[in-house]
């Protein structure tokens, strides 16, 4: 059971008046035009570029802690670590191209290379990842939670605390906003460490009280367990965050070094969440519902007021990648399908686009949140469906020699995400065969690499020879 002091609902309520405070006040200088409404004005420095690019890395923060509490440190082996490399690559090989395009969004790019249908393919690919339903959901049950608020209205609460400064300030609100909640998310968890710490004991106590393999890096897991969470991180490449922000960094070169100086932070960020979530299995062994493992060791061991703030950096880590997809998935809907599908786009209506996208992308969200409470499912399985059907294109669009033709790239895009949902559906009924281990998103990289290999080879033959 948890409570809450009237301390702790003061905090959290501070919480919200600040962060709509700030979205709002630093919202107030943006302007009507395309670049400083949906990019602010691809002027964000170093220091905002990092703060942004590390608050909305966690959304899930509630999933982090049933991980470790279910499974230990194979959580970070599998869910931060192959992220560490493929950023780290992200940084070298295209965070400066990114920014010299100049462009919006990865249809944008994709368009620019391969035509209009596959940017348009694209789009719905990347709409169906930015879904910010998730974030909402997550938003909505902590509400809930607190103010013994109906999940509709907990839902409807969320929506409005996350987006009403977007509709005036756009990405430079989401921006500041994302900065006070990077503070806040580290600031609650570095409290819950010392105090688990100074409560429970060190390393001794973990060891004394967790199953063996929840210390282990690879917690037993299979081989083929940990490559395919390797090979999920490859969803760095074509993540729509990180070409956002690349496209808003004042130069390539901030944008470099903002991605390197992030994975420094990830790491920290990990670090605390991965041992908070050791305390909650040694501490608290028995929870039916491991994905109230923060929740329940705050409760355990937190005194009025911190654990206000607590939830509070609960709030921060999920709200900061909802106001933030829900701002990317309102530029997927404004410029990649209002614009690009009206008779005669006109970029000076983008600012108007974007408001409405925002407001289809938020009564989407909680139509979907509200009537599929497991949503988060659904999310992860749209994610391993959609993310071979795209990273190859990408990856293609900014390295020539990787490039081939439109129409073999078009079916490469239509075929992956095909092979993988149906290989979702049929897998089931395999269910005495060791096929039943390979992931939709295997299958639909192989279809992939499969087809986008024959069309190197098809270019490479047309080539003239020397």
């Amino acid at each position: 059971m948890i409570s809450f002091s009237s301390a702790d609902l003061v905090i959290i309520i501070l919480f919200f008046i600040s962060v709509l405070s700030i979205g709002f006040f630093f919202g107030r200088s943006s302007k009507n035009d395309a670049e400083d409404y949906l990019l602010s004005g691809r002027k964000v420095g170093l220091l905002l570029f990092i703060l942004t690019n590390v608050a909305t890395w966690y959304g899930g923060i509630l999933g982090v802690g049933e991980f470790v509490y279910r499974y230990g440190i194979v959580s970070w082996s599998t869910q931060g670590f192959p992220y560490y490399i493929f950023a780290f690559l992200f940084a070298i090989f295209f965070a400066k191209k990114i920014r010299e395009a100049s462009l919006f969004t990865i249809p944008d790019k994709l368009s620019q290379v391969y035509g209009k249908k596959v940017g348009l393919i694209s789009a719905v690919l990347v709409f169906a990842l930015v879904s910010p339903a998730p974030y909402l959901l997550m938003t909505g049950n902590l509400i809930s939670l607190i103010f013994g608020t109906n999940i509709l209205v907990s839902l409807i609460l969320g929506l409005i605390l996350s987006l009403a400064y977007l509709f005036k300030g756009g990405f430079r609100s989401d921006l500041y906003t994302d900065a006070i909640q990077f503070f806040i998310m580290f600031v609650g968890f570095i409290l819950i460490i010392i105090f688990s710490y100074t409560s429970l004991g060190g390393f001794s106590f973990l060891q004394n009280n967790l199953p063996k393999e929840h210390l282990n890096l690879t917690g037993n897991a299979s081989p083929t367990f940990i490559l395919v969470w390797f090979l999920i991180a490859l969803w760095t490449f074509a993540d729509p965050g990180f070409h956002q922000r690349c496209y808003a960094a004042k130069s390539g070169t901030t944008a470099v070094k903002g991605i390197i100086i992030s994975i420094a932070f990830w790491f920290l960020f990990d670090s605390l969440t991965t041992l908070t979530g050791l305390y909650a299995r040694a501490y608290l062994p028995n929870l039916s519902n491991p994905a109230l493992s923060y929740p329940l060791l705050a409760e355990a061991i937190l005194p009025s007021g911190l654990k206000g703030i607590f939830y509070a950096a609960l709030f921060a880590t999920i709200m900061s990648t909802l106001n933030s997809f829900l701002f990317l998935s309102a530029t997927t809907i404004s410029r990649d399908f209002i614009f690009k599908l009206s008779k005669k786009p006109d970029e000076k209506r983008l600012k108007t686009f974007a408001i409405y996208g925002l407001i289809i992308s938020g009564i989407l969200s909680v139509l979907l949140a509200y009537l599929i409470p497991s949503v988060i499912e659904i999310w992860y399985t749209i994610g391993s469906i959609c993310i071979p059907g795209i990273i190859l294109p990408v990856v293609s669009s900014y390295y020539t020699k990787l490039k081939i033709d439109a129409k073999l790239i078009l079916l490469e895009m239509i075929v992956s995400v095909t092979a993988g949902l149906i290989w979702f559906f049929i897998r089931d009924y395999l269910a005495n065969s060791y096929l039943i281990e390979i992931e939709p998103m295997l299958v639909g990289l192989a279809a992939s690499i499969m087809i986008h290999a024959i069309g190197l080879l098809l270019k490479f033959i047309s080539l003239p020879q020397r």
